[in-house]
């Protein structure tokens, strides 16, 4: 993929099967730090991928803030993006295709979110394509962009 297809819009743009092979592809890269600007990833490959992710961001998701000297992030949730519901940051093994991944394990940090993981990887500098597991079942993708939060 280019480096315009590896935006933000660019993923946006791209069918389920390219962002699993994008993940695939990419490297784990170095544990992000400080806020970031997320965008999930719903009706893969509808037209109304965009909206739908417009409207998440306004509504319900940010992003996330990592915390480099807790090994710890924070989401930012709501539409005022209240820092929440925190999550362990670690290299570990991907559920998707068993090489390394930066983890972002809900299980012993939040009551409402324990049964999720993420794992992301860098896909262009400062750009992370993520995966959300509830229990073992892959249910969404997300983007997280530092490049827009400087």
């Amino acid at each position: 993929m280019t480096r315009a297809s590896t935006s933000v819009q660019g993923l946006l743009r791209s069918p389920g099967t390219k962002l699993d092979d994008l993940f695939r592809r990419s490297r784990a890269g170095r544990i992000p730090v400080g806020d970031s600007d997320g965008t999930v990833i719903l009706a893969s490959g509808s037209a109304l991928r965009a909206a739908a992710a417009k409207l998440a961001h306004l509504i319900v998701w940010k992003g996330k803030v990592f915390d480099a000297k807790t090994g710890t992030l924070r989401n930012k949730v709501g539409p005022l993006g209240t820092p929440a519901i925190a999550a362990k940051v670690y290299y570990g093994q991907s559920w998707y295709d068993a090489k390394q991944a930066i983890i972002l394990d809900y299980s012993r940090t939040s009551r409402v979110a324990r049964w999720i993981r993420d794992e992301i990887r860098e896909v262009s500098p400062g750009v992370f394509l993520g995966m959300v597991y509830w229990g073992k079942r892959r249910i969404l993708k997300f983007v997280l962009d530092f490049t827009r939060t400087k």
